[in-house]
């Protein structure tokens, strides 16, 4: 578990809407994660801390940043490649 994952858990434990809202973006898990704080904090906890898990098994599957959020806690293989060498930007190298 990485150190953005266990932030991730304190925020949840804080406001789980927040929590939901930096895995989902704004979108319909936001909205569950809502109503369900709302009907009470434990259901949001639940979704959150679900949401969070989701996340976590990607990252183990796909690697950091090898995926992308397709919604309703679905992840898929996409996203950044993570061994593509940094642009350039027109530098050039001495030989």
């Amino acid at each position: 578990m990485k150190s953005t994952d266990f932030l991730l858990i304190l925020v949840a434990l804080l406001c789980p809407p927040i929590a939901t809202f930096l895995i989902s973006g704004c979108g319909c898990d936001l909205l569950i994660s809502i109503l369900l704080s709302i009907l009470g904090y434990l259901p949001g906890h639940i979704h959150a801390f679900w949401l969070i898990y989701r996340k976590i098994e990607a990252d183990e599957r796909y690697g950091e940043g090898g995926y992308k959020y397709t919604g309703y806690g679905n992840f898929e293989q996409g996203g950044v490649i993570p061994n593509e060498p940094p642009p350039s930007y027109g530098a050039t190298v001495n030989v």
